[in-house]
């Protein structure tokens, strides 16, 4: 059995200004990292984790609060099997939001087919949507550090998303004759 190691971040930061603390909790959501509890995080060791870490860890410094940054491992199997489980559930809430999204794109895209609306304007929107949905998509496998259960799934809607899309296009193609 090989050992995960995390990076733990203890943190305390005044009460205001209330963004600078939103800041910093973004940041580190951004990272991917999960909350054990207010102002406890936990990411997986990497260099890049560490570096930015202590790149928090000044800017924490700089609001007059107090931080630690320690090297750690679960206790047993059972308790780094909760905290993967963690890391996991948070990637599949944000995958649960990007399937949603991918819905809201099906729709419009049928809803322009319903109405026989085929404009080059209409194209370029659904296109500027899908490529925020593959950027979306790769943010979240950036963070997806254990493989969330809707990892899958997520990359085949965004797949059928695409193949919609190439299917709307060659409607819209064919409206304005230019195929032929």
């Amino acid at each position: 059995m090989s050992i995960q190691n995390w990076l733990l971040l203890t943190y305390k930061v005044p009460p205001e200004p209330a963004k600078k603390r939103v800041a910093l909790w973004r940041r580190l959501k951004g990272m991917g990292a999960i909350y054990l509890q207010s102002g406890v995080c936990l990411l997986p060791k990497s260099d890049d984790h560490v570096r930015h870490l202590k790149m928090l860890e000044n800017d924490i410094s700089e609001m007059k609060g107090e931080s630690l940054i320690l090297e750690t491992v679960a206790l047993d199997r059972t308790q780094e099997d909760k905290v993967v489980a963690r890391f996991k559930a948070d990637r599949d809430e944000e995958y649960k939001e990007f399937l949603d999204k991918c819905d809201d794109f099906d729709g419009e895209i049928a809803k322009e087919i319903a109405a026989n609306h085929f404009t080059y304007a209409e194209l370029e929107e659904n296109d500027v949507d899908l490529k925020k949905l593959q950027n979306w998509l790769d943010k979240i496998r950036k963070l997806d550090f254990y493989g969330a259960p809707l990892a899958l799934e997520a990359e085949r809607r965004l797949q059928a998303c695409e193949a919609l899309l190439d299917d709307y296009a060659q409607r819209v193609f064919e409206a304005h004759d230019e195929n032929r």
